[in-house]
């Protein structure tokens, strides 16, 4: 059984920013692996962080000279400056129950397979603005839904593209393909009119 890198929506209202990039994880620092850059394969550098239950495989399984897919969550304040926080690697031989066959090494065939592709992001939150001069606009994702008394927990994410200003305050889900720092929309689907009307 392939095992998806970027899970299934269990519910309607799931908020979620999560991607899939191959490339190299270079630590700041030896001693610490846990920040780095995340340096695709055209060389760009993304800085990145890697989070507790994906730094024990780092330590285990990770070759630091070896490319990887990596399951991140993005970050930005804006379309120049992204940051990514390492939830996964993806490996469908070493750790996923797929038994290791060579006909099937090509990782980007795998990946067509799960309908994804390299710096493919998944993204579902509320449209909260749009600045049409820019060709920008701003999804705002909240971590769990019985968490919303807290402010930390809920991020925001700067995406390039077009969407109405008519869908403010939608529940959209976007397919969105990661360009250098900058996040790029691809296609999106309104999941739930106006939810400023439900708060």
């Amino acid at each position: 059984m392939l095992k998806n890198p970027i899970p299934q929506v269990t519910n309607k209202l799931q908020y979620r920013a999560i991607g899939i990039i191959n490339g190299k994880f270079t630590p700041h620092d030896s001693e610490q692996l846990n920040r780095g850059f995340l340096i695709d394969n055209k060389g760009e550098k993304i800085e990145t962080v890697v989070l507790g239950k994906a730094l024990s495989l780092l330590k285990k399984h990770i070759d630091l000279n070896k490319s990887y897919y990596w399951v991140v969550y993005p970050k930005n304040k804006n379309t120049q400056n992204l940051h990514l926080q390492v939830a996964g690697i993806w490996d469908p031989y070493k750790l996923n129950d797929f038994p290791n066959n060579s006909s099937k090494t090509n990782f980007s065939k795998l990946l067509k397979e799960l309908e994804l592709e390299d710096n493919y992001f998944s993204v579902r939150g509320e449209l909260v603005f749009v600045n049409t001069k820019k060709k920008e606009f701003v999804i705002k994702i909240c971590s769990d839904s019985k968490l919303k008394n807290l402010k930390n927990k809920n991020f925001k994410l700067v995406i390039k593209g077009e969407l109405s200003l008519q869908l403010l305050n939608c529940f959209v889900s976007l397919d969105i393909n990661r360009d250098g720092n900058a996040l790029k929309l691809i296609s999106y689907e309104v999941i739930e009119k106006d939810l400023s009307e439900n708060n």
